[in-house]
């Protein structure tokens, strides 16, 4: 452990992730003691510190800033005396404000790893090229702290450190079986959401990337607090870290839930153009469709108070323990209702915005404070899996009979 920081943070980013991860420093205001909360659209920042104030009593600064105006983010940085700047933004921006960290001496933490605007392609090389800049600058910087990629990967740390000596399988389910109501809805930003979604699909498997189209390989699992749902083989960012970090892993996976409904729709999206990222004409003007879909797509923000259910979101990992080879399932269940009664958040946003506290209330205590850039399963997962049993996110482990037979 080394120095602690005096709990300045610079917050930047005003959607539905920042609304939750503030409101959640606000009640921790004995570790984060002056929150600045900064975007391209200060009414944005101004809503959230109204909620805060009403619901906590806490007092937040609000400031407007370009996230890629490098000179403007680290003058900020400069004058609000931030420590730490926590990149709740979209990952577009993540270069920009590490580069505004370097230049104004502050720590950096963000959810999501950097992808190009122009390209769907979002990988680590980008970030974990800032290796040495941040080392020799004696600052740290932690990438992906949601909850996957995130608490996932520091799950996966903790069953290595105190369950199994190896990891040789691990599949990561991320369920959502909330219901908005709406037809059609992302759970999170519709750009990125779609991005994603409409990706190929890849697995680490046997040393090697396996591809295949999306959407197309689709497995029912039994969610405990959700039911029976269908989930589909997706790429997500923390299979490249963990494969690399956790190098004798032979197989790393990821699931994600979707109803029928919802792939009816993306589906159709697709078919007509508009999940595309390629710009076109329209009426003399340059638009992206999807950056168009998205302006008339619900706000996922603005879908709280509407949405019922649960999220189930966990690792299934087998490996082996002094020879003998045990799986074991550890996972967290949270309630879209009991988020949003608490700080007005759905259990999407909740459920990255918590961890992003806790992962920045880490490097505040000096925890996660090494020069460098780590992705969450490189650092200590106790402090921080104590912290989700204290704010909102309790975990369960249990072992399972054999490994998954999917």
């Amino acid at each position: 452990m080394t120095n602690a920081l005096s709990g300045k943070v610079l917050v930047i980013g005003a959607g539905g992730v920042s609304h939750a991860a503030v409101h959640k420093m606000a009640m921790n205001s004995d570790i984060f003691t002056d929150i600045t909360l900064a975007s391209r659209r200060i009414s944005s920042c101004e809503a959230i510190a109204a909620s805060v104030l009403e619901r906590t009593g806490v007092t937040i600064k609000t400031a407007q800033v370009d996230g890629d105006d490098v000179a403007a983010t680290a003058a900020l940085i400069r004058e609000t005396g931030a420590e730490l700047l926590i990149n709740l933004a979209l990952p577009y921006q993540d270069l920009h404000l590490m580069d505004a960290c370097l230049e104004a001496g502050c720590h950096y933490i963000d959810t999501a790893n950097y992808e190009p605007p122009e390209e769907a392609k979002f990988e680590y090389h980008w970030q974990w090229a800032y290796q040495d800049k941040f080392k020799e600058a004696g600052l740290s910087a932690v990438l992906g702290s949601g909850f996957d990629p995130g608490v996932t990967s520091v799950f996966a740390t903790w069953i290595r450190k105190h369950k199994l000596d190896t990891i040789r399988q691990i599949d990561i389910l991320d369920c959502n079986g909330g219901n908005n109501g709406q037809a059609f809805a992302t759970n999170f930003n519709p750009e990125i959401n779609i991005r994603e979604v409409t990706a190929p699909a890849r697995h680490w498997e046997n040393g090697d990337w396996v591809e295949s189209p999306a959407m197309t390989t689709k497995v029912e699992f039994d969610f405990d607090g959700v039911g029976p749902k269908n989930m589909y083989l997706m790429y997500h960012e923390e299979l490249e870290s963990m494969k690399t970090h956790f190098p004798e892993i032979e197989r790393a996976r990821f699931w994600m839930t979707f109803g029928d409904e919802y792939i009816k729709h993306v589906t159709v999206l697709e078919n007509i153009g508009m999940t595309s990222i390629e710009p076109v004409m329209y009426e003399g003007k340059e638009i992206i469709p999807l950056q168009f879909l998205k302006a008339v797509l619900p706000n996922p923000g603005d879908l709280g108070a509407l949405t019922k259910g649960k999220t189930n979101i966990g690792d299934i990992i087998t490996g082996e323990k002094d020879g003998v080879e045990k799986t074991y399932y550890i996972n967290n269940i949270c309630d879209h209702e009991v988020c949003y009664a608490e700080v007005g958040s759905q259990a999407v946003s909740y459920t990255t915005g918590v961890p992003a506290m806790i992962g920045a209330a880490m490097m505040i205590k000096g925890i996660w404070l090494d020069a460098g850039v780590w992705n969450t399963e490189q650092l200590d997962p106790d402090a921080f899996m104590d912290m989700l049993n204290e704010h909102g996110l309790p975990w369960n482990v249990v072992e399972l009979d054999g490994p998954v037979d999917f």
